[in-house]
């Protein structure tokens, strides 16, 4: 009743007074909601801060490098939002990284979902990319999509990222993103695969491993992926994969042919022994002494723009008989080959 009659007295004095405030002082007194409230809950996150699909496909678009680099907790994703990175990756790594086990398979959903939920507090802006770990999406179409669901409900991430590209697997993503979420993709050396890949060897270094690593982006893509990461393959392969595709390539041990680089959080300040593809610009206690996590981030990032070439001269035309019919020349055991065939 006394609601009732604070708006009668307020109608009758604004009418009288003929009040130009009438409407707003009207529907503040017929709002639930305390006009002082103690605690409104968090404030609306700016839509425009966020990186989203449509700024990635702008930047592919523009032949602008994408940056993308790993964070599992919330000071990595900190520090990632402060450098503006593009994309932040809360990779199955972490079972590696953070956890110690040799390989990526042990690490679980539930414990994946606890670094996401940390990333996500930290990152404002990049876009937030979960893995999906092992053992989660295999068995069928629809546990991969519940998987997905739970990584963007429960860990707060935009979009998740699964490996390979067997049938089932290209039939997981097509139901992922039908279920409305983004999928990226990985191809080349796929982790997860370690046991049928037989250790972490790089991939794509004969005729039709190479072959197998495109047409399998192509697959991803028709599935509806929104990009797809390149592991561990040759350059000239990686160029072939990026003429091919028509939506961006992350390359990581892949050459400077992707569309954009991704690299572990770790490995860039060198807590870690660190894969050659790595390279460490500075260590721990330089960078603790001078407190640049940051700057050295923003370095990082200028140098991976720098270093990504233009692809406009391979032509889409040219991508499989060129490559096909061109001399690959293996240096020793290393990854790094020479292509014959590189514009003139």
């Amino acid at each position: 009743m006394a609601t009732f009659s604070s708006i009668s007295k307020t109608l009758r004095g604004c009418l009288i007074k003929k009040n130009s405030n009438f409407m707003p002082t009207l529907l503040r007194c017929m709002s639930n909601v305390p006009e002082n409230s103690v605690y409104g809950g968090p404030k609306p996150q700016n839509p425009n801060q966020r990186v989203t699909l449509t700024n990635l496909r702008q930047k592919y678009k523009k032949n602008e490098s994408i940056t993308m680099v790993t964070a599992y907790d919330y000071p990595s994703a900190v520090h990632l939002d402060t450098a503006g990175i593009d994309i932040c990756l809360v990779g199955d790594s972490a079972s590696m990284v953070v956890h110690g086990h040799d390989t990526t398979l042990p690490i679980t959903l539930d414990e994946m979902l606890v670094h996401c939920r940390a990333v996500a507090r930290g990152a404002n802006r990049p876009l937030l990319v979960g893995d999906l770990p092992f053992g989660t999406y295999e068995s069928s179409a629809q546990q991969a999509v519940d998987t997905a669901v739970r990584v963007l409900k429960e860990g707060g991430m935009d979009a998740i990222k699964l490996e390979g590209g067997a049938p089932s697997r290209i039939a997981a993503a097509k139901a992922i993103v039908e279920a409305g979420i983004a999928v990226m993709g990985h191809v080349g050396l796929t982790p997860q695969a370690i046991s049928v890949l037989g250790g972490f060897r790089p991939q794509g270094r004969n005729v039709d491993s190479a072959v197998k690593v495109v047409e399998t982006g192509l697959a991803l893509q028709e599935a509806g992926c929104f990009s797809v990461v390149l592991e561990c393959v040759p350059a000239p392969v990686a160029a072939a994969a990026t003429s091919a595709l028509q939506i961006p390539t992350i390359g990581i041990g892949a050459g400077p042919f992707c569309s954009g680089q991704v690299l572990v959080y770790h490995d860039l300040l060198g807590m870690l022994q660190h894969p050659h593809h790595a390279k460490v610009n500075a260590t721990i206690p330089h960078l603790s002494s001078n407190n640049s996590f940051s700057s050295f981030l923003n370095i990082c990032v200028w140098k991976i723009k720098c270093t990504l070439h233009d692809m406009d001269w391979l032509h889409h035309h040219r991508l499989l008989r060129s490559f096909v019919n061109s001399m690959l020349v293996l240096e020793t055991s290393s990854t790094k080959l020479s292509w014959s065939t590189r514009k003139k």
